[in-house]
């Protein structure tokens, strides 16, 4: 098969890179748009949750000439938005209209991107008339979501957001992927709209593709590899590469996650340089990786996933991620994602504060 060694090194970091996607969404309500035209030919945007990949969104549509509406749970971050504006780490701040969830009246028609943590989803789609359209980016799998979406939205682009400004830096390149979700249907004029929004105006490139749903899967391979691990042990990114056991435990879950999606028949797509498989394959090499973590674990210190700090406030998206794996397996063994997702609800139950003894009840 010829020499592996720079796809190793290349796949490696594209692996830990996919694993960050969505650290930055911190908001109580999450980051998503939502949006409605106003029957002029400037497109009204209303984004729930002005947190990372919300203000990222915000900002490339407001800069291209949408009239964007901020909604958030945050008071303060409200308040400072609507001072001054939405902004980018590196790029000017552009003005946008902000409110409150609490007094956010949704339209009957309106074309909302999704992007809350999906323990917020009810929340929110108990606002939203059934008659919107509604298209998430999120991470996790909701099963609330499936009868409401035709299109849905992956980034696989890192944006952290400050916790009480729309600021947002984007610490890892990518792009925003859109695509139907399953139900054939076209594109609306809307949503085709907001696209050509976003690819003339965003700090982010953006792909359309036939069907996001292989894009999604290989980006849940990843997540609910990290995410619990990150959430119990409270270790930034860089430490669950430097520490044996939570390496250990990494590269383990990847290798659970790829099976259980592989015995499903789940089609996966690339979001990189490297298809799931091929992270897989090297991945039966673990010191090939462990090699490569110590240099690439450095521009991941301070760094954290978006489960990070969910157990202390008593709710995560553990079973959207390690949950919806489980339920893929069906009988099939699956027993590092069912250990995580009784660990990290135990914890939650009881707002324990992480730590990295925990890892050892996973190694166990």
């Amino acid at each position: 098969t010829g020499d592996l060694s720079p796809a190793i090194a290349t796949s490696y970091s594209y692996a830990i890179a996919q694993v960050l996607v969505g650290a930055e969404d911190k908001s109580p309500v999450g980051s998503g748009i939502l949006c409605s035209m106003s029957g002029t030919s400037t497109p009204a945007v209303t984004i729930v949750g002005a947190g990372g990949i919300g203000c990222a969104l915000g900002h490339g549509l407001a800069s291209a000439g949408a009239a964007v509406l901020f909604v958030d749970a945050n008071a303060a971050k409200v308040e400072h938005g609507q001072a001054r504006g939405v902004s980018i780490e590196g790029l000017a701040s552009v003005a946008a209209r902000f409110s409150t969830f609490d007094d956010w009246a949704p339209g009957e028609h309106e074309l909302v991107l999704l992007c809350t943590k999906c323990y917020d989803n009810a929340r929110v789609l108990e606002r939203i008339p059934h008659t919107a359209t509604v298209v998430p980016i999120q991470n996790g799998f909701d099963a609330r979501l499936q009868s409401r979406c035709a299109h849905e939205c992956i980034a696989s682009f890192v944006s952290q957001c400050d916790s009480d400004r729309p600021h947002s830096r984007i610490t890892r390149t990518g792009a925003l992927h859109v695509g139907p979700c399953g139900s054939g249907e076209p594109m609306s004029g809307r949503l085709s709209t907001l696209v050509t929004l976003l690819q003339a105006a965003a700090a982010f490139p953006l792909v359309q593709v036939e069907n996001i749903l292989p894009f999604k899967h290989s980006k849940l391979m990843y997540n609910a590899a990290i995410s619990p691990l990150a959430a119990i042990s409270g270790m930034d990114n860089g430490q669950l590469l430097t520490q044996r056991r939570a390496r250990q435990l990494f590269f383990a879950f990847l290798r659970e996650n790829y099976a259980i999606l592989n015995r499903a028949g789940i089609p996966l797509a690339t979001i990189g340089p490297f298809h799931p498989r091929t992270v897989n394959r090297i991945l039966r090499t673990p010191l090939l990786g462990t090699i490569m973590a110590g240099p690439f674990s450095k521009s991941l210190n301070g760094t954290y996933c978006s489960m990070s700090g969910d157990i202390e406030t008593g709710r995560t998206e553990v079973d959207n991620f390690n949950g919806h794996l489980i339920r893929l397996a069906g009988d099939g063994p699956c027993p590092l994602n069912m250990a995580a997702v009784e660990l990290v609800d135990r914890m939650a139950a009881g707002q324990a504060t992480p730590a990295p003894h925990y890892l050892d009840e996973l190694l166990a």
